[in-house]
């Protein structure tokens, strides 16, 4: 292998997803040299995205051409630390994304904004209930800001993204059709709901004949024409039914390839070098401070790096363990509850119901977007009393269809044959009649589950796979419990012939073989101290202060919600903190 040590530049980023893209676009203003090192291919809206080739569910969907090679790089994965963790060799559950975009390409644009309870989840269950509510091996925590102070960068996000939705609370009145339970805005969304499809009507009316508060979710799908505060123009979505797992050809999906690149890609100071892994952050002597990164390039060769600020903008998992690899921050041990990196690692709960109706109910799911929901919010978070329920947090419910491909969105009722002409047949009854209702819940972290690196298992490059160490805790099976039974309730309202539930029971365990969320939070959590967190407010790391680390890795535990939303916020919160502060006076931004 061939070691070369390139000139300096003013800021390396690794990893070119949203974060990665923001962070770019936002500090290119400063005229300083700009890096960015993506360690999947470059992707573009065309040629890569164009149409008919996007339309191709079994390259895109089934063989994952946007998604991470588990024969390069994975996980190891077991529930407890008295077991060996496996690697876990073709990804299912989760689906990190590779290449230009990142996850930013794939995912289905539910764009969501916090309850003011989830930001400050430790000190309003304290207040509500008392601290002997929360379990004692529960490591909750509340985020290090309010949330009126991220309000302006939801708001911005959701502006360079053209983001439609329906506001409930504007300045602190309630509007109808929108979420009551939000919190204040201080203006509604740039561009109008996306259509209410008629299953998501069919759900609203049963909701609300049970007291319930349907709204249509909040998306980063442009439903008009608008030009972003990049001065990009974006398109207006064609319900296409190709968001999840695809990239967007029309320029309409939410992406760094529509809202960001085509601005940021006219940067002189900025630079983007692609099939370019980086193994390592490199620091001085005392360990203190960050020279750069070390990579290896398409040919092989081993490539120093040297940077005066370093911008961590990779995949959540993917940021902890390059922490991890690099020697920053004191790994996180789950026998003693000391140490940070790794820590508080949470995934998302989610259930469903199939519901198959006659031939006089007709639904076209095939002309849908990764985020044509009707919603509930009543038994989210804090939005409802847990004191006789016995857990934390809680859970949306929704109609959602975001597609009707023929390979992975075809549901049929259980006993059907897997093929042949029984198979056939039950398509053609079913395949314009049924719909489902999702829920997806919180999850709280705890002592037990954490990421550190595996002893045994290595990538390509000879360096130790991530481990992952998680399994359903009882507080998140009693809520899913709960949530099934509202989630049932509202399918008997909506009257179908006859419906099939997939919800965990307490003696679930978790299963990485079935999709269920690409929203993996925690490992490189934010807060107040040193003493409990990886970064400070603004994302700055407390051990090397020329260190940023951006995205859901720095979450101190798992919405309910699609993370994108406080993922972008974030890093527009601490670029414009990186922007206006610290690239006048280098220095600790939060003192510890």
């Amino acid at each position: 292998m061939t070691k070369k040590k390139n000139p300096s530049v003013d800021i390396v980023i690794v990893g070119f997803g949203w974060t990665g893209s923001l962070m770019a676009m936002e500090l290119a203003d400063s005229g300083l040299s700009i890096l960015a090192l993506e360690r999947g291919e470059d992707r573009d809206t065309y040629p890569d995205f164009a149409y008919p080739r996007i339309a191709d569910e079994l390259t895109y969907a089934v063989r994952l051409k946007l998604f991470q090679n588990a024969a390069k790089e994975t996980v190891t994965v077991r529930h407890t630390c008295a077991e060996t963790a496996l690697p876990y060799r073709r990804f299912g559950s989760f689906l990190p994304g590779d290449g230009v975009g990142g996850a930013g390409t794939h995912w289905n644009g539910m764009l969501w904004r916090p309850l003011e309870a989830d930001i400050k989840m430790r000190t309003t269950v304290i207040d509500k209930y008392g601290a002997n509510f929360i379990p004692p091996d529960m490591t909750l925590q509340d985020y290090p800001f309010s949330y009126s102070e991220m309000e302006p960068w939801f708001d911005k996000f959701e502006r360079i993204v053209g983001a439609a939705g329906k506001a409930g609370n504007i300045n602190g009145k309630l509007y109808s059709g929108g979420n009551p339970f939000e919190a204040p805005r201080k203006s509604g969304y740039p561009t109008k709901p996306l259509q209410q499809l008629y299953s998501g009507e069919l759900f609203a009316k049963a909701a609300e004949n049970l007291g319930y508060n349907p709204f249509p979710c909040p998306a980063a799908n442009t439903t008009e024409p608008w030009i972003n505060p990049y001065n990009v123009q974006l398109g207006v979505c064609s319900y296409c039914g190709y968001c999840e797992r695809f990239g967007c050809f029309n320029y309409s999906k939410g992406s760094p390839q529509s809202c960001v690149l085509p601005a940021l890609r006219q940067r002189k100071n900025f630079e983007l070098r692609t099939q370019a892994h980086v193994t390592r952050i490199n620091t001085d002597s005392d360990g203190h401070t960050a020279t750069g990164v070390t990579y290896i390039d398409s040919q092989g060769n081993e490539i120093e790096q040297p940077a005066d600020l370093v911008i961590l903008s990779a995949f959540q998992l993917h940021n902890v363990r390059l922490l991890l690899l690099s020697g920053i921050g004191k790994p996180y041990d789950p026998a003693t509850g000391q140490g940070v990196v790794g820590k508080n690692y949470a995934y998302q709960m989610t259930g469903g119901i199939n519901l198959f109706f006659d031939k006089t109910k007709i639904f076209n799911s095939f002309a849908a977007t990764g985020a044509t929901s009707t919603f509930i919010d009543n038994f989210n978070a804090e939005n409802f009393d847990h004191s006789s329920h016995g857990f934390i947090g809680g859970a949306t419910i929704s109609q959602t269809i975001t597609g009707g491909r023929p390979i992975q969105q075809i549901s049929l009722p259980k006993g059907t044959p897997q093929w042949g002409s029984g198979w056939k047949s039950a398509i053609n009854e079913h395949y314009l009649h049924t719909v489902n209702i999702g829920s997806s819940g919180s999850v709280m972290p705890y002592r037990q589950c954490y990421l550190d690196l595996d002893p045994t298992y290595q990538d390509v490059y000879g360096q130790p796979l991530l481990r992952m160490t998680f399994d359903w805790q009882k507080n998140e099976l009693k809520m899913t419990n709960f949530i099934k039974d509202k989630a049932e309730g509202i399918a008997r309202e909506m009257n179908p012939v006859s419906y099939q539930t997939g919800f965990k029971n307490m003696d679930s365990h978790y299963d990485v073989r079935p999709y269920q969320s690409t929203h993996t939070t925690g490992g490189a959590i934010m807060g107040d101290s040193p003493q409990n967190s990886v970064v400070n407010k603004y994302l700055q790391s407390w051990d090397v202060p020329n260190l940023f680390v951006t995205g859901a890795c720095c979450f101190p535990q798992n919405l309910a919600y699609n993370p994108t939303g406080i993922v972008c916020a974030t890093t527009l919160f601490a670029a414009n903190e990186i922007r206006t502060r610290y690239l006048k006076n280098p220095c600790d931004l939060v003192q510890a």
